[in-house]
């Protein structure tokens, strides 16, 4: 986005866009399916912890996507997102402190749960997530540069997220979890993965070698067509064997989401004016497919 563009753009737009709501539901389905194959497992829940553990995972998120920005605008890769908190209100240590502020929230939301369970187990996953979640982008690691920031979101909103939402409510360990797990955390790094499309020139700029940048964009959607086909295919083959209830097939509505999604990107993938907004679609496929899969393990 140029500078001309940001200027003209409403600020409101501008800082709905910074908040970024839809990207909460990667905070929200991932608890939520853990908890569901807790549910179907041991036919209870514990509202007090999955009320607790929502809020708290809300928090780390906003606490994440504040950093990214605090983070990024200390590389310069951001100098033309007009949508960064950072941009928007021009004081990055203000928004340093905030983010901190929604972490240290998330830990205590975390930790309280641990204190009633007696059991640091959640706590410690959490942390270790967190932990991954800024080597990310925070110095000195910035794995994202690296064009690792899809292997690192797949292991923190898949195993790591649904082990601690699953062990919250059970105290234990499930392997039709962990393979539930997977499919969440390869539809959540699929939203990454697309966010790289369209600004392939800033972050070769700024020395970001993400994955879209080292295979390039028409590479790049023949990947994501492959990575979309396997979140219906491991649901196929937890129903197959018997780890998933018949009832999780209800994933396959979402189907048309991902066709659209994969669509669009394999026309689009070489024009970022246009192909920025498929992170949108990715968001939509990511929040359906979730619930869907969470609703048939309720079910």
């Amino acid at each position: 986005m140029t500078t001309f563009e940001s200027v003209v753009q409403p600020k409101s737009k501008l800082w709905l866009a910074a908040i970024k709501p839809p990207m909460y539901t990667v905070a929200i389905i991932p608890i939520t399916v853990g908890s569901a194959v807790a549910y179907a497992q041991t036919q209870a829940i514990d509202l007090n912890i999955l009320g607790t553990f929502l809020l708290s995972a809300i928090a780390i998120i906003a606490w994440l996507n504040i950093s990214n920005d605090v983070y990024d605008s200390d590389t310069g890769i951001d100098i033309n997102k007009a949508e960064s908190v950072v941009n928007l209100t021009g004081n990055r240590n203000l928004m340093f402190w905030l983010g901190n502020l929604f972490l240290g929230l998330g830990i205590t939301g975390i930790a309280t749960i641990s204190w009633w369970q007696q059991d640091l187990t959640v706590v410690e996953i959490v942390l270790l997530s967190c932990f991954l979640g800024y080597s990310y982008q925070g110095p000195p690691f910035r794995l994202g540069y690296q064009g690792l920031g899809e292997i690192i979101c797949t292991i923190c909103f898949g195993p790591l997220a649904l082990s601690a939402a699953y062990y919250s409510q059970t105290q234990s360990w499930s392997i039709a979890n962990l393979l539930a797990s997977l499919v969440i955390g390869i539809s959540t790094s699929i939203i990454l993965f697309c966010s790289h499309f369209h600004q392939v020139k800033d972050d070769l700029a700024a020395g970001k070698l993400s994955p879209i940048v080292r295979m390039g964009t028409k590479i790049g959607a023949v990947v994501l067509k492959w990575s979309t086909a396997s979140i219906y295919a491991l649901s196929a083959v937890g129903v197959a064997s018997g780890l998933f209830p018949v009832a999780t097939l209800l994933i396959f509505l979402s189907l048309p989401l991902a066709i659209k999604l994969t669509n669009f990107v394999s026309e689009y993938h070489d024009r970022p004016e246009r192909v920025r907004t498929c992170k949108y679609l990715a968001v939509r496929l990511h929040f359906a497919s979730g619930l869907l899969l969470a609703v048939g393990f309720y079910l």
